[in-house]
């Protein structure tokens, strides 16, 4: 599963810190709020890939909070409340809420939501024919590749190269294997000028292609892509 980031929103510091511990051991990266303006803040801020909304909130309340988003944001929202009413469930997802949790709740099933969450997400992007992680976005069928909504220039071969690690992400690719599948041929030395085409798209994508987000090198077999989020 790709590295994705987490917003939970709640007024109740421990559980937050709770929900964090959980998420960060399942690899998410997380930030929080503990209420309805300082979540707004930090979605524009951080743009998390999903967002835990606690109801209840001080000031402006979590659906209020979830109408805001929803008029130009598609973030996903499990929302949390510990009231266990059917019009209040009704209500959070008629306004754009992706799931619900009453508490009290398990922990581990609040990560196992979101998790089920951004894998539908995730693949009902990538059959659009888009592959979005962060705010890198993928067009497949126009070639067509923005971060942060500003165009990235990549070569035809190195859009295929990019387009066939984020297609498997997560798997590691060697060297001959991404030379066979984007070029259709190899021999011996070819495969070597993978690392230049690499080093081209890490410059062209990454905000630090030193320390790249999204594709990594793994030492001794070659390179995979995973899941990004800005810092």
């Amino acid at each position: 599963m790709p590295q994705y980031s987490v917003l939970i929103v709640d007024d109740d510091i421990k559980l937050v810190k709770l929900l964090q511990t959980y998420f960060e051991k399942e690899g998410f990266i997380t930030y929080s709020a503990n209420d309805g303006l300082g979540a707004l803040n930090v979605l524009r801020e951080r743009k998390p890939d999903i967002m835990v909304l606690d109801l209840m909130l001080p000031g402006m309340d979590g659906w209020d909070v979830c109408r805001k988003i929803r008029r130009d944001n598609d973030i996903p929202i499990i929302m949390l409340t510990a009231r266990d009413d059917e019009s209040d469930r009704l209500v959070g997802l008629e306004i754009g809420a992706d799931d619900y949790v009453t508490k009290p709740f398990s922990p581990k099933e609040v990560v196992a939501r979101a998790k089920v969450v951004l894998r539908r997400v995730y693949k009902e992007v990538v059959n659009r024919g888009f592959i979005k992680s962060g705010n890198l976005i993928i067009d497949l069928e126009r070639h067509l590749i923005t971060r942060e909504k500003v165009i990235v220039e990549l070569t035809p071969t190195e859009f295929k190269i990019l387009e066939l690690l984020a297609l498997n992400a997560d798997k590691v690719f060697s060297r001959l294997q991404i030379v066979e599948q984007t070029q259709g041929f190899a021999f011996e030395g070819y495969e070597r000028t993978i690392d230049a085409h690499i080093k081209n798209i890490r410059r062209k994508l990454e905000l630090n292609h030193k320390d790249p987000q999204y594709v990594k090198t793994v030492y001794g077999i070659g390179y995979k892509f995973v899941g990004g989020s800005d810092e």
